[in-house]
């Protein structure tokens, strides 16, 4: 598969998909708030068809929110009993209290919720910043991670895609400032297609109702006060993870990572270049491949079937003994 980079709309929105559906829990999910030691987390839960089943928790990436992981865990409901929450600031889950928005205090937040809850060791899932979050716990906390599942996982790139340079220019000292004079006559629909553009493989195949629904979603995320600060710090604390060096470095990590990994990346990704699939896959000590040629950066919410079936794959592998 060629790893030749997309062209790109001419502004392109610096972040994320938004995610289908308005702010309310699909059927057969459930929405809960959890307190924890110095935040509050959004978890969206889908209780697996029947009783028994192994623990999953799902990590969006940046912009995103749990919502994001809606179409996977319907697709996986008779295989784990799934959980996908709000990074603090995203989704319906408010700012932590200290400010702290790097991929270190995101890991953090996801290991106090597991801590917390007991539910671990889980079948982790994370996507681009949640990719790169859920890579940390791993390193960091085997013990609460059974296999790990990423997609399009936001690990650093010498030579990042011309179409993911606006998204790294968010952590900028006044970029945000800058973003919204030029794009403060935009309306919800113009900022919405912008996004689904840098995110999706063929935005064309997005309905006319879950646009709408994302509109809406986009709307009601303009009227929060700490909306464009918790993107812009959790940007920064992205870039910063990528400059640091040693046992902390985010490739450092992900070649410690223990647990059996699915590695899924899209040939149409404009964030993360599918050039890095290559590298994710010698770093990762026990890993395999899903190489979606049509997908772009949220292969979960384009091809959730393709995306399951590999995970299954991956634990049917585990359990003969082949994984």
């Amino acid at each position: 598969m060629s790893s030749t980079e997309q062209p790109g709309p001419r502004t392109a929105a610096p972040f994320e998909v938004p995610p289908h559906g308005r702010p309310r829990a699909e059927e057969g999910e459930d929405l809960r708030s959890v307190a924890l030691p110095g935040l509050t987390l959004s978890v969206r839960g889908r209780p697996a068809t029947r009783v028994g089943l192994p623990p999953a928790l799902y990590v969006h990436g940046l912009g995103g929110s749990s919502q994001n992981w809606s179409p996977l865990m319907r697709e996986l409901a008779d295989t784990v009993d799934g959980e996908a929450l709000d990074l603090p600031g995203f989704g319906h889950s408010p700012p932590p209290d200290d400010g702290d928005y790097s991929v270190s205090g995101h890991a953090r937040a996801v290991i106090r919720h597991l801590d917390a809850s007991g539910r671990g060791p889980v079948h982790l899932f994370g996507n681009s910043l949640g990719g790169a979050i859920a890579t940390r716990v791993a390193a960091v906390r085997p013990d609460l991670v059974r296999t790990l599942t990423l997609v399009s996982p936001a690990l650093p790139e010498l030579r990042p895609q011309r179409t993911a340079v606006p998204t790294a220019l968010l952590a900028a000292p006044g970029a945000v400032a800058l973003y919204n004079r030029m794009t403060g006559h935009w309306t919800a629909e113009r900022r919405t297609r912008e996004v689904l553009a840098l995110c999706y493989g063929d935005p064309t195949s997005v309905s006319a109702q879950d646009f709408r629904a994302a509109v809406e979603e986009y709307e009601r995320r303009l009227t929060l006060p700490y909306f464009w600060d918790s993107l812009a710090r959790s940007a920064r604390g992205l870039v910063n993870a990528y400059t640091l060096g040693g046992r902390h470095g985010l490739w450092s990590q992900a070649g410690r990572v223990s647990a059996p990994t699915l590695l899924v990346y899209g040939g149409r990704d404009r964030l993360v270049s599918f050039r890095m699939a290559r590298r994710a896959a010698r770093t990762f000590r026990d890993s395999r491949l899903l190489a979606l040629p049509d997908a772009g950066h949220v292969a979960m919410m384009e091809y959730p079937e393709a995306v399951a079936g590999a995970f299954r794959d991956l634990l049917g592998d585990i359990d003969t003994g082949r994984g």
